[in-house]
This record gives C-alpha cells, sequence and structure tokens, in this order.
C-alpha cells in the first residue's frame, strides 16, 4: 500500500468559519417558485445542463451554528458562496461542508437568504428541489476507533465530526428530483465490500473484528439522486452520485484513512458496474447497483488527486480509467496556473496544474481533488473550475472556501 507523492496534511475538513447540527430523516424540499429577476439565467443554450459541486466549507464548531447564522441573512462567506454559484448557474449542485439539522433550517436559509438573493450583476438563483439525509460524521460508535484510550471524541464517531451532521451534504436542482428512486449508503459496512482495504500495522488488523462489524464505509454518506430532465416531452433520468470520502491523512502507519479514503472512492467505481456491484446493499436493504447503460454523474470533494497528494494506491484511477466514465473534458481554469506558481510543495506536483479545484496552503500545495464526472453515455461539451485569475473582479470571492466550484455541461 502506499500513499501518493506528497505525504503532506490534506486539510478538506475545513474550518474557514466552520459550522454545525443534528440528524434524522432524509428530506426533498421544495422553494418557492422563481421571481422574475431569477429568470434571468446565464448565456447558454437550453440543450445543455451545467453539473456542479462546491466543498462550501460552510461547517461550524457546534451544532445548530451554522443554521442560527445563516437565518441573519448576513453571513459573508455564504453571500461569496452564492454569488459564485449565481454566476456559474448550475442546474444541478452538490454543496459538500453544509452541516446538516433535522430540521433543514440551514439548507432552507442558504437557499432562500442568499442563493435568492441578487449579489449586483449576479442574479438570484431558484432551485424548486433539493434533497439532503443524515450523515455518519459525529455520530458515535461508542468504539474507540482512533486508541487512545476513549470512545467519545470526533474521531471516535462514524465520520470524524464533533457532533452528527457536520460537513453535511446538500443536492439543489432546477429538475425534478426522482424521490422515490433515491438510495441512500449511510449504514453500509466497510467490511461487506470485497477485497477492502482494511488498515493494518505490522500484517495485522488495525480493527478488532467486533468493531468491523460496526464500522460504516462512508466518512459522510454516498448518495444516488436521480434526477428527471425533461426533453421535447420526455424525461431523461440522469442518477447523481454524490459523497464526500474522507482526506487520506490525519492517521498513523495504519493508514485508516487513506484505505478509507479508498474505498469510498471504489464504491461509486464499482456501484456503476454491473459486473461488481452486487454486493452493495443501501439503507432500506436493495442490493445492486444502477442498472446497465444507466446515465449518471459521479460528483464531489472525493479527497484524492490522480497523481499528487496523500491518497492510499491511485484511487482516482479507479474512476477516472473506467470505460464507463467520460474522464478525457478536464475542468481548469487561469486562476489555478497563476495560483500553482507559489510555495514548495506546488514545484514538487507532477500533475497539469490548470487542473487544480483548491488551494490548500503552503504545506500542501493546489491539488485536484473535487469532480464532476459525467457516464460515457453523456455528452459532455464543456467544462470549469470557477477560479478568476487576480486581475479578474470576482478574484476575492474565492477566499470563502480553500476549495473552487467545478462544473460541466452536458447535452440533454
Amino acid at each position: 500500500m502506499r500513499k501518493s507523492i506528497s505525504t503532506l496534511l490534506l486539510l478538506t475538513i475545513s474550518t474557514l468559519i466552520g459550522c454545525g447540527k443534528q440528524e434524522t430523516s432524509p428530506g426533498i424540499e421544495q422553494p418557492s417558485p422563481p421571481n422574475n429577476s431569477q429568470l434571468a439565467t446565464r448565456n447558454s443554450q437550453p440543450e445543455k445542463i451545467r453539473v456542479a459541486t462546491f466543498n462550501t466549507a460552510l461547517n461550524r464548531p457546534e451544532a445548530l451554528t451554522l443554521a442560527t447564522e445563516l437565518e441573519t441573512g448576513t453571513c459573508v462567506p455564504a453571500h461569496q458562496i452564492a454569488e459564485i454559484i449565481q454566476r456559474v448557474r448550475p442546474d444541478i449542485l452538490l454543496l459538500n461542508e453544509v452541516d446538516y439539522d433535522d430540521e433543514h433550517r440551514a439548507a432552507t436559509a442558504l437557499h432562500d437568504k442568499y442563493l435568492a438573493k441578487d449579489h449586483g450583476a449576479a442574479k438570484a438563483i431558484n432551485y424548486p428541489y433539493r434533497f439532503l439525509a443524515p450523515v455518519n460524521t459525529g455520530i458515535a460508535s461508542n468504539m474507540d476507533l482512533n486508541k487512545d484510550g476513549k470512545t467519545d471524541g470526533p474521531e471516535d464517531a462514524f465520520g470524524y465530526g464533533k457532533f452528527p451532521g457536520q460537513y453535511g451534504m446538500i443536492v439543489f436542482s432546477k429538475f425534478p428530483i426522482e424521490s422515490d428512486s433515491i438510495r441512500t449508503f449511510q449504514n453500509f459496512l466497510w467490511k461487506d465490500m470485497p477485497d477492502a482495504k482494511l488498515p493494518q500495522v505490522d500484517g495485522q488488523n488495525y480493527y478488532a473484528a467486533e468493531e468491523m462489524e460496526k464500522i460504516r464505509l462512508s466518512s459522510k454518506s454516498h448518495w444516488d439522486v436521480p434526477i428527471g430532465i425533461s426533453d421535447k416531452g420526455a424525461v431523461k433520468t440522469v442518477h447523481f452520485l454524490v459523497s464526500h470520502p474522507t482526506p487520506p491523512v490525519f492517521d498513523g502507519p495504519e493508514d485508516r484513512n487513506g484505505t478509507r479514503n479508498h474505498d469510498e472512492i471504489r464504491f461509486f467505481a464499482d456501484y456503476v458496474d454491473s459486473e461488481r456491484s452486487g454486493y452493495i446493499y443501501d439503507d432500506k436493504g436493495e442490493q445492486g447497483g444502477i442498472a446497465p447503460n444507466s446515465h449518471f454523474v459521479i460528483a464531489g470533494d472525493l479527497n484524492a488527486d490522480p497523481v499528487d497528494g496523500s491518497s492510499t494506491d491511485s484511487p482516482m484511477q479507479l474512476l477516472l480509467e473506467s470505460p464507463l466514465v467520460n474522464s478525457t473534458i478536464i475542468p481548469s481554469s487561469k486562476g489555478a496556473v497563476e495560483a500553482s506558481t507559489a510555495g514548495e510543495a506546488n514545484k514538487k506536483h507532477i500533475s497539469d496544474p490548470a487542473s487544480d479545484t483548491g488551494n490548500f496552503g503552503k504545506r500542501v500545495g493546489n491539488l485536484r481533488i473535487d469532480y464532476v464526472l459525467p457516464s460515457s453515455s453523456l455528452n459532455t461539451i464543456e467544462s470549469g473550475v470557477y477560479w478568476p485569475a487576480s486581475n479578474e473582479p470576482e478574484h476575492d470571492l474565492v477566499d470563502a472556501s480553500d476549495h473552487r466550484l467545478v462544473w460541466i455541461d452536458i447535452a440533454k
């Protein structure tokens, strides 16, 4: 087992003005219809559908802190995040690191008080459909998973977190979500993945057998959110496959986070392949992956660069080299190229800096760890990373998060 080239910290558990919450049942919500200002859409042809992912870093250290803050309507990073989204104007959007609360207060406030409000020339944007559900972060395992003699720390939760729902996810969509067909995999056990890369020390399993009977694969969750895209009276279902694997660092020689990150990424590589997905079961007990020839888009902060960074055994190649995934169109930006000239870490990187999706400080540098990967069955037209160069007027907006919004356009 090997870590990729850099062994430095890959900090995606961002604390840029943190966030928080609880958990309970999943939910699909329908905000109010758009007003006239929201009808001003981006300059793109109607046959294009824009799909995006964005780690917003809207996490807080205590439950409900984010919801309370967003409800004031004055959260500066949230306004910056909203303006970025309004400028890119995705039709389908995954947000990582928005703390989940069981009443969906944070999600509602983020939509109604930020996304649905103009930001100068960036016009309000309305998402009639959304999906959010509990995640594993902060849910107590009652086990000593980091071997520090205690069972109540954030590293002892099923996913790293100080409270249930920290670092949650939201899917926003302009197209109807097929709610009866949503599948979540929050409770899938790591041990149930064939040939899983379970952590070891000196050839011995790091976790005891009784611990592996309880440890979940997803550090947050894996969701299959089918979205019905209308085209000339017909509906084409696209499975929006979203997740946020743990960073492959913050561990020891057992490599428990690196191996977990690998297998969290592998999960969707198996899920879309009917020959390899038979072992999978969802939270309702339904077996298998998606049907052959299904349309899908895999999205999220996957915390793994194809070449650089600290990943274990190059997990991104499982997706990027899959014949079922179209990885030939790589999102890029001028801002990423410009930012790559700073810092010693960037000088050691091998991959094309234009494709980087975030700036993780001097010790780590810039990496490509956020992805929107369409199935080979979809016609991908364009792609990009929202990372303006320093001489562009929106450059300061990206300070809201250490990640950048990544998008692709697919044909209807």
